[in-house]
């Protein structure tokens, strides 16, 4: 069970299917802190060169659907950026519970913090400072109390947010969950709720899974045609250990020591391919803002060959094609003609075409029915309570 460990000692229980403990390391105690401190440790910022893509655009216009645990609409750093959302769960914890919305809340403002404070030099900044956020509830918190009794209800959560998300305005949706468990399979609503998504030109991007300790079992979402399935790097640009690979892995992005805010309003350190998600779906939001005439195939490209880094032979299971990069797909997009939004895709897969030994088999049992069975999100947080601001 993955822990959040408080400045004051009491942990509570966080959201994933995939958990493991880490230690924990107060970095700054609870009370007045400079407004230096949270911006120092985001180090993804600098490796994604936000700054030089905000010359640009900080994503203006574009909506993300953040298809998750629930989002804190209240949270000083996501203030006027989260839209009126969706609950296709319909029990379990609500707004003010200790288990609601602390995984999509974290998410959220990966993407599209904006801070707070004089300046908004407080607080967690995004990749996408600009955009606003449209919550879909599809998952509960795994301390949720009603988690236990969510098996068989709302098994379409997911594929059923997925396709409202679309009618209801997202231009990136951001599944910063997935099911890697033994029995994951390709499921045929969520299938083809993906495919509708891209039809209608909005791009879909994934966490890879955290199985890579545990034998780099196939994830979906991930895994479907056309997802941009996202793995995780540390500072130093090194596949973490956590990180799935697999055939889908399209790019990298920083998943390991991710300054993350939460409806606490305090601040902690997280890793996993959930957060490498949730900053491409930041960079997919600048590319769409600039160019918002280019299709779902058009960003992937883009945000592939852009990705710097590169591997040996220019792509591996392990980190995709490099580090996300969107100041360079932002450059590289400018050279573009115009494009429509929708286009076939040529190939069923992004990466390299699976060999039997990879390509996943439909086991004896179906997936884990629920909203449980959605098999959680791929974010694992430490335990680190950064900040807390003194209220006063």
């Amino acid at each position: 069970m993955t822990t959040f460990h408080r400045a004051a000692g009491n942990g509570v229980r966080a959201t994933t299917a995939f958990a493991v403990v880490l230690a924990c390391a107060v970095l700054l105690p609870a009370g007045p802190a400079r407004a230096d401190v949270i911006r120092a440790q985001e180090w993804a910022l600098d490796a994604l060169h936000t700054e030089e893509a905000w010359r640009t655009t900080k994503g203006a216009g574009i909506t993300v659907a953040v298809l998750d645990t629930g989002v804190d609409d209240g949270h000083p750093d996501l203030r006027g950026q989260v839209l009126p959302g969706k609950d296709l769960v319909g029990f379990g914890a609500g707004p003010g519970d200790r288990a609601w919305a602390r995984h999509g809340t974290a998410m959220a403002g990966i993407i599209a913090g904006r801070g707070h404070g004089a300046d908004d030099s407080d607080g967690v900044l995004g990749v996408a400072p600009e955009v606003k956020i449209l919550p879909v509830r599809v998952i509960l918190e795994d301390g949720d109390p009603a988690r236990g009794t969510a098996r068989g209800a709302r098994g379409s959560a997911l594929a059923d947010g997925i396709c409202w998300a679309v009618d209801n305005g997202a231009d990136v949706i951001n599944l910063s969950l997935g099911d890697d468990s033994a029995t994951a399979h390709p499921e045929p609503r969520e299938d083809a709720a993906v495919q509708y998504a891209l039809s209608k030109g909005v791009v879909v991007v994934a966490s890879a899974g955290n199985g890579g300790e545990q034998g780099d079992h196939v994830s979906y979402p991930a895994a479907y045609p056309g997802v941009i399935a996202v793995t995780a790097v540390d500072r130093y640009g090194r596949r973490a250990a956590f990180s799935t690979r697999r055939w889908y892995a399209a790019v990298s992005a920083p998943g390991v020591d991710v300054v993350i805010a939460d409806p606490d309003r305090r601040y902690y350190e997280g890793w996993g391919t959930s957060a490498a998600c949730a900053f491409v779906s930041g960079a997919v939001a600048l590319v769409r803002a600039a160019h918002p005439g280019l299709s779902p195939a058009d960003v992937r490209r883009l945000i592939v060959e852009t990705a710097r880094d590169a591997p040996p032979g220019g792509r591996s299971d392990a980190i995709g094609t490099g580090m996300v990069d969107p100041a360079a797909a932002l450059a590289s997009a400018a050279t573009l003609p115009a494009a429509g939004r929708a286009r076939d895709y040529p190939r069923r897969y992004f990466g390299d075409r699976p060999s039997e030994a990879t390509a996943p088999r439909e086991p004896a049992v179906g997936l884990t029915a629920g909203v449980a069975g959605v098999a959680g999100v791929c974010f694992l947080v430490t335990a680190a309570v950064l900040w807390r601001r003194r209220r006063g």
